[in-house]
C-alpha cells in the first residue's frame, strides 16, 4: 500500500477535531476480529486485577511491543468503547472517518500538542469512557521497554481518573519490530490491573506516579520465551541484525548480518547461533539480546559524550495529513547535541518557511525510526505540528537503532535524567 497523497495536498490535519465515540455498529465487528487474532496467538483469556467496580471514564496505560497489542486492548476492555491515542500513519491508512469512528485520536509522535490533551480529556469527561494511551509510541527494537515520556506522571495527574495498565507478553516475539513482515506462533498473555484510584492520582505526587507506572510497564520478552519455552525454530535471527548492529568481537558498525538462525558479522566473521528459545550463542557462552542491545547503547552514548556531528544524504517524504505521503526530493539529514536539522536540495513550492527544520534536542524524547517503512528502506521521521516527515536513506552510517540512543541521550543530559528501561 503505497498510500500516496495525489494531490499532493499538505494541509495539516485537524488535530483540534473532537473525537467521538466507537461506533456502536462497528463494535461487534472490532471485537470479534480482536478475539479471533489474539485467540489464534495463543491468548486465552486476558487476567484482570482489581478491575471490579471500576467504571468508565478511566485511563489506560498500555505497553507497546509490537502489533498484537492493537488487537489485545479492545478485548480487555470489553464490554466497554474506549478512545486511542494513534499515530498519522493509522489516519492514513484506514481513512480518516473509519479511523475516527473505531475510536482513534490522532497525534504525531514525539510532539508536544494542547489539543491531543484536550481531546483526551473530551473523550474522559465528555463521551465518558476509557481513553487508552501507549506511552512507549514504538514498537519495541529487542524485547524490552522502550523509553517512557517523562512527563507521564503529570499527565494522569492533569486528568485526574483512575488509571489501569495493560500488559502484554508474546506481542514483540510474535512480530519482532525487525521483523514484522512475518508472523510467528507464539503464546501471547495479558493484564489489566486497576493502578490508581481518582484518590490516589490527587494524593501522589507525580514522581511517584511515575515511577510506579514506569515499574508496571517493565518487561522482558526473551526472558519470558525462555521461562514459558517459547519455541520459535523458523529463521529466529531473521533480521535481528537491525538492532544489534555492532558487533561484540571487533566493535565494527552495520557489518552485522541475521539470517536464518545465525547472527554473523561480515567483518571478522564472528557468528552467534539463536536457538528456539531466543538465546544467542558462541563458542558454548549465551547472551542475552536486551543485554546487548544495552551494550550497544552505553557505547552509543559514550561516543555521543566525546563528541558527535553526522549528517547523510536523504529522500524525503512528508505526511501531512490523512491524504498520505507526499515526495519532496533529497536533501541533507543532519544529528549533532543540538539536535537534528533536515534541510531540502530544492525548495518544494510552500515549505520555503519551514525548511530548514530543526528539531532541538531538548523537545525530542526519542526518535521515531523504521527498519523497513512500507518496503522503502530504513527511515527516521521528524514530526513538526503539521506535518511528519520521512528520512531514508542508503548512507551505511544511517544506522536507526544508534540514532535513536543517542538522541535519547541528548535529550536526557538536556532534562537531567529522563526515564529509561535499562
Amino acid at each position: 500500500m503505497s498510500l500516496k497523497n495525489r494531490s499532493k495536498d499538505m494541509t495539516p490535519f485537524d488535530m483540534a477535531r473532537r473525537p467521538v465515540k466507537q461506533n456502536p455498529f462497528l463494535m461487534p465487528l472490532v471485537w470479534g476480529v480482536c478475539y479471533v487474532m489474539t485467540k489464534m496467538q495463543g491468548l486465552d483469556r486476558v487476567r484482570r486485577i482489581g478491575m471490579d467496580g471500576l467504571k468508565p471514564p478511566f485511563l489506560v496505560i498500555a505497553s507497546h511491543q509490537g502489533f498484537s497489542d492493537y488487537y489485545i486492548a479492545p478485548r480487555a476492555l470489553f464490554p466497554h468503547r474506549a478512545s486511542y491515542i494513534s499515530d498519522m500513519e493509522g489516519f492514513a491508512a484506514f481513512g480518516n472517518e473509519l479511523y475516527r469512528q473505531i475510536g482513534c485520536i490522532g497525534k504525531r509522535r514525539y510532539t508536544a500538542d494542547l489539543s491531543v490533551v484536550r481531546n483526551v480529556r473530551y473523550a474522559l469527561d465528555v463521551l465518558g469512557q476509557p481513553v487508552v494511551i501507549f506511552p512507549e509510541s514504538r514498537h519495541c527494537d529487542a524485547g524490552v521497554t522502550s523509553t517512557l515520556p517523562d512527563n507521564l506522571g503529570k499527565l494522569i495527574k492533569h486528568l485526574g481518573v483512575p488509571v489501569a495498565v495493560l500488559t502484554a507478553n508474546g506481542s514483540y516475539l510474535a512480530n519482532p519490530f525487525w521483523d514484522e513482515e512475518r508472523t510467528r506462533r507464539t503464546k501471547l498473555s495479558a493484564d489489566i490491573e486497576a493502578v490508581f484510584t481518582s484518590d490516589d492520582v490527587e494524593r501522589l505526587p507525580e514522581d511517584e506516579i511515575q515511577r510506579i507506572i514506569a515499574d508496571k510497564l517493565r518487561y522482558d520478552e526473551y526472558a519470558y520465551q525462555w521461562e514459558n519455552r517459547i519455541s520459535i525454530k523458523d529463521r529466529p535471527a531473521q533480521g535481528l541484525h537491525l538492532p544489534l548492529y555492532k558487533c561484540r568481537k571487533c566493535l565494527c558498525e552495520g557489518q552485522m548480518q541475521g539470517s536464518g538462525d545465525i547472527l554473523r558479522c561480515r567483518a571478522c566473521g564472528a557468528k552467534w547461533v539463536m536457538d528456539e528459545y531466543g538465546r544467542l550463542s558462541a563458542d558454548g557462552e549465551y547472551i542475552h539480546i536486551p543485554d546487548w542491545y544495552r551494550w550497544e547503547r552505553k557505547m552509543a552514548e559514550e561516543e555521543a559524550s566525546e563528541g558527535y556531528d553526522i549528517s547523510f544524504a536523504v529522500r524525503v517524504e512528508a505526511l501531512p495529513n490523512e491524504k498520505g505521503f507526499v515526495p519532496l526530493g533529497t536533501g541533507t539529514l543532519r544529528h549533532n547535541a543540538e539536535g537534528f536539522e533536515l534541510s531540502l536540495d530544492k525548495e518544494y513550492d510552500g515549505l520555503a518557511d519551514v525548511f530548514p527544520l530543526r528539531i532541538p534536542s531538548k523537545a525530542l524524547p526519542s526518535v521515531q525510526t523504521e527498519y523497513n517503512y512500507r518496503g522503502r528502506g530504513k527511515c527516521v521521521v521528524l514530526s513538526s505540528k503539521n506535518c511528519c516527515y520521512y528520512c531514508y536513506s542508503d548512507d551505511p552510517r544511517f544506522i536507526v537503532t544508534k540514532l535513536e540512543f543517542i538522541g535519547e541521550y541528548f535529550y536526557s543530559l538536556s532534562h537531567g535524567d529522563a526515564i529509561h528501561i535499562k
